[in-house]
């Protein structure tokens, strides 16, 4: 009987030891199913986090590049308008307002808004300069919203499209450079990347459309090759591999950088020659051989833009020809700029899901009309296109032209030809009643940036854009003559006016009587050599006289000729 209990009790601890085993089996046997589940599920959130072929992130990315340009832009308006364009400006837009008005019949309609597309037409002229300040901080303040939450919509950015386009178009000589057409065309791709009224980040019924990616991608291939074509056209040293001997040196506003790299070895100077011609020539058509391609010809760009950046002051047009370059890259490439807790990153995550799941909203009324409209885009953009294209093609090419006067689409290109040796306008004064007396002592001006004193570091001040000084370095190459605003900027300086003088760095008769005269000299600079005598004294350039630009004037013998170009007699400013 014992024997008998004891055998069962031994067969119920052997039973529990094998139900304990098999439920041990079975816990782990579910476990390791739910941690398969949880790799399984895993994978697939990985899977759909790093899905190719959209570009939520790659607009948000767009929008904060474009409006960080624009806030640049407006800034430099801000800064430099009242001078240049103001009602005491060198070239006022009232006045040229006027000339328009008076050119198109005299009335204010579409015939003087197609010739000068500009809001100021609408606006008291009674102050310029408050105008053009109020659309320039209009312009700071949507800008760096923009630029600060990575949010906008259509209407926002066409405001900041129209305002600059205002600027520019009354802007002048002082507006005329390629990149001011290329911010616009770039600003007015951009106003539809985002949906009409909402200011999400990420908004669920406005999906970037891939025909506003690829607008932007055209225009970078547009960019690089018109700046291809027009160098092996243009300038022979771009063919013997010679330019870049003497670009360095030469180019409008020379960096620190510019002066060490112009002092490269030979053979690297050819090597940067035939890398910017595979970069304009080549690399763009990547753009149209698949994802991985498309990527390689952003990453060149980007980083050629970058060393140009560095090599010199060119305004914030390379800041601006990166902007394009982004629309290479989908969300998979950008995804690392945006953190993985954050709002952008989780609802890509929850789209991509639905999307992978099936079960994304349907499209709706609103989506269908976007549709249309990115179609229309498309076509607009194909039919501006014709006459650009045919121009690239042309032995005949001319570059940084508009055939629109909106400049959506543009012609591009720089430095189709390279000056082989520097030249500076120097601007002197002096307080001798007469100019001609033996011991005359002539005291300098100094720009904010430009070549003057031969012991002034060269200013880096990329992507700031000091308009005078820019415009100073064609003039150098020219004569008065061409340039007549030199003239009267002498005559400002006889005045010591101080609108003008704002523009400088260096007034030698601050706080002292005015210049009895002053006159624009003509010097040759070259750059210093490392571990000269004149480096060693702290000179970057050296310089030799050419002649006068243009000879002594004063107050009394500028009245004539202020009065006979309808210019405000230059001490009445």
């Amino acid at each position: 009987m014992a024997a008998s209990i004891e055998s069962s009790k031994c067969s119920e601890s052997n039973l529990r030891k094998r139900r304990g085993e098999n439920l041990t089996s079975a816990k782990q046997t579910v476990d390791s199913t739910e941690s398969e589940n949880d790799i399984s599920k895993y994978d697939k959130k990985e899977k759909i986090t790093l899905q190719t072929g959209t570009y939520w992130l790659t607009r948000i990315v767009l929008l904060r590049s474009i409006a960080f340009i624009y806030f640049v832009a407006f800034g430099v308006a801000y800064n430099q308008n009242k001078q240049l364009i103001g009602e005491r400006g060198l070239m006022p837009c009232k006045e040229y307002l006027r000339s328009v008005k008076r050119y198109v019949g005299g009335k204010i309609g579409m015939a003087a808004l197609a010739y000068t597309p500009s809001i100021l037409w609408f606006m008291d002229w009674e102050d310029m300069d408050a105008n053009l300040d109020a659309i320039a901080l209009v312009g700071l303040a949507l800008s760096g919203f923009v630029l600060l939450s990575g949010r906008a919509n259509m209407i926002i950015m066409a405001v900041l499209w129209i305002l600059y386009h205002s600027i520019v178009s009354v802007g002048q000589l002082w507006y005329s450079f390629g990149w001011e057409s290329q911010l616009l065309e770039t600003g007015f791709l951009g106003i539809f990347l985002c949906p009409f009224w909402s200011l999400a980040q990420m908004p669920r019924h406005c999906p970037p459309s891939h025909i506003s990616i690829w607008t932007f991608r055209w225009l970078i291939v547009r960019i690089m090759l018109g700046a291809g074509m027009i160098k092996i056209r243009g300038d022979s040293c771009w063919l013997d591999l010679t330019c870049m001997d003497y670009h360095y040196e030469t180019q409008p506003v020379p960096s620190p950088i510019s002066y060490y790299l112009h002092h490269s070895p030979w053979w690297f100077h050819r090597f940067e020659t035939l890398s910017n011609h595979f970069i304009e020539l080549v690399v763009p058509f990547f753009t149209f051989m698949g994802r991985r391609m498309c990527m390689v010809n952003g990453t060149l760009q980007i980083l050629f833009q970058v060393a140009l950046i560095i090599s010199g002051n060119l305004s914030f047009l390379n800041w601006l020809t990166i902007v394009p370059s982004l629309a290479c890259f989908d969300d998979l490439a950008l995804a690392s700029l945006f953190w993985p807790s954050g709002g952008p990153w989780q609802t890509l995550m929850k789209l991509q899901k639905e999307k992978a799941e099936g079960t994304s909203s349907p499209a709706t009324k609103g989506m269908f009309i976007r549709r249309v409209v990115n179609v229309a885009l498309g076509i607009l953009i194909a039919y501006l296109s014709v006459p650009v294209v045919i121009n690239l093609l042309s032995p005949r090419q001319v570059m940084n032209t508009s055939f629109d006067p909106l400049r959506i689409v543009n012609t591009y290109g720089a430095f189709g030809s390279i000056t082989k040796e520097r030249t500076e306008v120097v601007f002197q004064g002096t307080l001798s009643a007469n100019h001609t007396d033996e011991g005359v002592v002539w005291e300098e001006y100094e720009f904010l940036c430009k070549p003057g004193a031969v012991d002034r570091r060269p200013c880096l001040i990329t992507p700031y854009h000091y308009r005078l000084d820019w415009l100073m370095w064609f003039a150098a190459f020219q004569t008065y003559e061409h340039n007549e605003w030199v003239i009267q900027i002498a005559g400002r300086l006889l005045a010591n006016d101080s609108t003008v003088l704002s523009l400088m760095a260096h007034n030698p008769f601050q706080s002292r009587e005015k210049p009895r005269w002053v006159r624009g000299e003509h010097f040759r600079y070259k750059f210093t050599k490392p571990g000269r005598a004149t480096a060693a004294q702290g000179k970057w350039w050296v310089r030799k006289r050419i002649g006068p630009y243009f000879p002594p004037v004063n107050l009394e013998g500028l009245r004539s000729y202020f009065r006979s170009r309808n210019w405000h007699q230059p001490d009445s400013y």
